[in-house]
Order: structure tokens, then C-alpha cells, then sequence
């Protein structure tokens, strides 16, 4: 186990994962550094020792790796600032716990183009040739996408129109995800896992929508979009090719259940957090808006 005088950095630390994982290493009692570009806007918790650091710019990220051991990888940059960035990285420290995407899952929904796919490949490749100590975590779909997919629709109204009706996913809590994550940085037996992490459940779009329903205590309704219906409403909400990516990537797994893993439990101990449970925690962002 990672000892107390071990300081862990931990990148993308005011994003959601990032944040989680901070507040779990703290309740452990880590020490835990926070790399961010701009520390003043930073919201972290007391305890957290704030830094000033830039993936794109190697040299300023000297400070930030002094006496640290370990580091949470969450990249945030371009995919040519990977190798100067990591060859920095690696220069001082000994273990990695990098937060990827399952591209490498044999199932359809993974396996379609994306530039975020690129992006990771890359990345793992420089750790590798750095020569560090990786763990490699591969959450599937999240379920907080429901927060920005859906949310908006059912705070207004008992509808929400989706494409596919029918695909499955399995939706997995980013709590367990960071649970996940900061095991790993504390337990250098973690080091060569390469694991992917999803929620308990094949659940389809449809199911999905119906079990927040359960847990807010609404009952919601769900009409299919068309893909052309699906795409005239994305345009210019939605950065470009984002709505392509996930139409294909739906299409692909139409008529197979979806990828599930057992891994959270394994590696926590404790079974991971189904969606219905997800939603009733989340239950007051799909609260009717009064206004």
C-alpha cells in the first residue's frame, strides 16, 4: 500500500471523475496534490495541495512532481503533447493510473472510430514506452450521460425523445469508477491491470429512461427518434461529430446486450451501483422545473 508520506498527484481534478477521486483518497487520509492550469478557480477540498501545471507545456509541470510517487492521468490535451509530457512525467515518478476507454472490448458499441479512441491509443502507447508502472482503466458509458442527454427533457416535461430505443448499455457510476481508481493508486498489486469497469446491468435506452422514472416516481414516457431527427436536433448543440459517433457506435450494437464486466466488484469488494440506484441519487436534477 502507498504510505502516508506518498504524495499522489492527481490531473484533471475539477472534472468529475478527478474530483471523486480526490475525495476518496482523502477519506483515506492520501496525500493528494491537485494539477491545474489555473489553481485560483480551482473548488477542491481543504487538504488538497493545489498546483499550477500544463500537460501542453512539459517544463511547468516540475513543481507539481516534486515527491510524488504516483499519478492519476486523466489527458487533457492534444495527442502530439503526449510524448514531451510523459517523458517529463516519467522522469519522476514510478506508477500511472490512466483513465482510457474500452476501444480495445471486443463488442461493436467499442469498436467504431472516434477521435477520442485515437487520443487514448496514443497515450497508452507513451506510457508504455516511458517504461512506467501503468494500470489502465476502461470505464464504459457513464451514467451521468443521463444527466446531459435527458435531464433537460424530463425536467420539462414526461417525454423524452431518443434515438434507439432499444440498444443497451450498461451505464456505470462514476463513484465506483473513482473507487476503482483510487485503489489502484494505493496498491502498487494494481500495476499491469488493465481494466474495464461498467455497471451491473444490460439496460436498454428505453429501460433506462423508465427506471429514473421508477426512482424519481414519474412515470415517463419515451419516443424514438429518427437518426435524421436525432441529428437536426444535435446541430449546433453539440460539438461536431459527436452525434455521428454515437449514432454509429448505437447502430452497431443494436440486437446484442452489452459488454458487462464484473470487475468493480472485484477489485472493491462490494457489488458496483445499479442505474436505478444512480438515478434516485441524482433525483433532484430530473426535478420538474417550477419556473
Amino acid at each position: 500500500m502507498t504510505s502516508r508520506r506518498d504524495v499522489i498527484l492527481v490531473t484533471g481534478a475539477t472534472g468529475r471523475i478527478g474530483q471523486l477521486v480526490v475525495d476518496e483518497l482523502l477519506r483515506v487520509g492520501a496525500d493528494v496534490r491537485a494539477l491545474t492550469r489555473r489553481p485560483q478557480e480551482a473548488s477542491l477540498p481543504a487538504g488538497v495541495e493545489l498546483v499550477s501545471g500544463d500537460l501542453t507545456v512539459p517544463t511547468s509541470l516540475d513543481g507539481a512532481l516534486a515527491g510524488v510517487s504516483t499519478l492519476f492521468l486523466v489527458w487533457t490535451a492534444t495527442p502530439a503533447a503526449a510524448h514531451a509530457a510523459i517523458s517529463r512525467l516519467a522522469s519522476q515518478i514510478q506508477r500511472v493510473v490512466y483513465l482510457s476507454a474500452p476501444f480495445r472490448t471486443p463488442h461493436p458499441f467499442f469498436q467504431q472510430p472516434n477521435p477520442m479512441r485515437d487520443l487514448h491509443a496514443e497515450v497508452e502507447q507513451r506510457l508504455v514506452e516511458a517504461k512506467l508502472g501503468v494500470t489502465v482503466l476502461r470505464p464504459g458509458m457513464f451514467a451521468t450521460n443521463a444527466l446531459h442527454w435527458w435531464a433537460p427533457q424530463i425536467r420539462q416535461d414526461d417525454l423524452v425523445r431518443w434515438p434507439f430505443a432499444n440498444v443497451e448499455t450498461a451505464p456505470v457510476d462514476e463513484r465506483d469508477v473513482a473507487a476503482v481508481a483510487a485503489r489502484a493508486l494505493l496498491d502498487a498489486r494494481h500495476v499491469g491491470g488493465d481494466y474495464v469497469l461498467t455497471g451491473p446491468e444490460s439496460l436498454s435506452h428505453a429501460a433506462q429512461v423508465h427506471a429514473i422514472g421508477d426512482a424519481i416516481g414519474r412515470s415517463l414516457r419515451f419516443e424514438e427518434l429518427s437518426p435524421d431527427e436525432f441529428r437536426r436536433n444535435a446541430e449546433g448543440a453539440w460539438p461536431p461529430g459527436v452525434a455521428d459517433m454515437l449514432l454509429s457506435a448505437w447502430h452497431a450494437a443494436l440486437g446484442r446486450p452489452a459488454y458487462v464486466t464484473t470487475t468493480v466488484r472485484e477489485i472493491l469488494g462490494a457489488p458496483p451501483r445499479t442505474f436505478y440506484r444512480w438515478a434516485g441519487d441524482h433525483a433532484s436534477a430530473f426535478a420538474k422545473d417550477r419556473s
